[in-house]
């Protein structure tokens, strides 16, 4: 197991990645276009709205009709705009520790700064209120912190210990629900859903209906769906016909829309144009030679960084969490239990993507299906529960045969 840089790989900054397939432009301008609604809708409309984690309840604000902006979308499009290091510093002059888990605390870090000139639209306005799962020590004092200066409340919710461990949690999560996720912590996560609902109801006057929720599940699994069927596809072909450039936004991008009918339309024409280049043969390298796993969020940062090696040495990127995570972690069957269905997607979404035993057990899965040669783990070197976690799957992939390259970078700080 040895360590590099981005830097060290060669990797220019600031370029943009080659796009293959035409639905991933389709893909950014629908994502720009929904930015600038959201930024009419709540800076110049005054709008209610509501700044969650990845992993909280996303579809009761859908059924609700209230926006949101998730936290790590916001850090990912604050980095791609080359803010980061000025922000970071800003956080470090008003006493903060240079050492953040940057991440979650790039928003909060934009906030501090109080500069509209310099800002993504402007900054943030005040939102209805900031939902975050307590995954880790950080997130309950960023996003505390953070819901002081934009004047609003933070709504924590339980990340509950479990007793069950099964490392092959992915094989019966879509109809074993409190088999794998334990009754208890879905009880608990409904009770919470529950209380943020009655909470949402009180400060926007706008109703939940449970019979909506039911049937927005239906569109998530189907267009879930469509991105496994393309995660399969891709595992299974050799050349590997896109880059991890295009998996991730044509994944990513719909995710934060799930269930509409644009995401499951879009959804539909990524896994057909995928399927359209396996069948000619094409390949994102012109000569494929070394197949790469990627472990660890995008390098928002650096676009181009993953399609640096495939022309110079035919290494590919096959695979990265974000596709095949789709089908175990979101279909779900409902069987007339929308909340008990819902509660068991969120109530363990980091847990089973990012913590040893589920993280390890899946990933080493993931790498004998898809013929993987090699890992490339990203590092961030002040996330100190990250390097513990990744460090432990890197070892299991070794020990699965997989050659392992641990990158000291930060997906977010562009000075690291």
């Amino acid at each position: 197991m040895s360590a590099a840089t981005p830097k060290t790989l060669g990797t220019p900054s600031g370029q943009r990645s080659r796009k293959d397939l035409a639905c991933t432009p389709a893909a950014s301008a629908y994502q720009k276009q929904f930015g600038a609604d959201l930024r009419r809708r709540v800076v110049d409309e005054g709008e209610p709205f509501a700044i969650v984690q990845a992993d909280t309840p996303h579809e009761i604000f859908h059924v609700m009709g209230i926006p949101i902006i998730t936290n790590q979308w916001w850090s990912a499009y604050i980095s791609a705009k080359q803010l980061s290091n000025h922000y970071f510093e800003v956080m470090a002059q008003a006493g903060y520790p240079k050492n953040s888990c940057k991440y979650c605390s790039l928003g909060l870090a934009c906030t501090l700064a109080n500069d509209p000139k310099t800002a993504p639209w402007g900054g943030l306005p005040k939102p209805t209120v900031l939902v975050a799962r307590m995954t880790c020590d950080c997130i309950q004092h960023v996003f505390g912190q953070w819901a002081d200066p934009l004047g609003s409340e933070f709504f924590p919710m339980e990340a509950l210990a479990r007793e069950h461990k099964d490392p092959r949690w992915f094989a019966h999560s879509k109809d074993q629900l409190e088999q794998v996720y334990d009754p208890e912590r879905i009880a608990l996560a409904v009770s919470e859903m529950r209380d943020l609902i009655a909470l949402l109801e009180n400060r926007t006057g706008r109703k939940f209906d449970e019979a909506k929720l039911h049937y927005l599940m239906e569109p998530i699994n189907e267009q879930e769906g469509y991105i496994w069927e393309a995660a399969q596809v891709i595992g299974d072909a050799q050349p590997s016909p896109v880059s991890i450039a295009e998996q991730i936004p044509n994944t990513m991008i719909p995710q934060w829309h799930l269930g509409s009918d644009w995401a499951v339309n879009h959804g539909k024409r990524f896994r057909d144009e995928v399927m359209e280049r396996i069948a000619s043969g094409a390949g994102s390298a012109a000569n494929e030679k070394i197949r790469l796993m990627w472990i660890g969020a995008g390098v928002w940062h650096e676009p181009v960084f993953y399609q640096a090696l495939e022309g110079r040495m035919g290494a590919v990127f096959v695979w990265s969490m974000y596709m095949p995570f789709t089908s175990p972690q979101y279909i779900r069957e409902v069987q007339g239990r929308p909340m008990e269905a819902l509660a068991s997607r969120v109530c363990s979404m980091n847990e089973v993507l990012h913590l040893p035993p589920w993280m390890n057990g899946w990933m080493t899965s993931e790498a004998e299906r898809c013929g993987i040669d090699a890992c490339v783990v990203l590092l961030p070197l002040e996330n100190r529960l990250s390097q513990s976690r990744t460090k432990i799957t890197a070892e299991a992939l070794e020990k699965a045969g997989v050659s392992v390259l641990m990158i000291d970078a930060d997906m977010v700080d562009a000075g690291n």
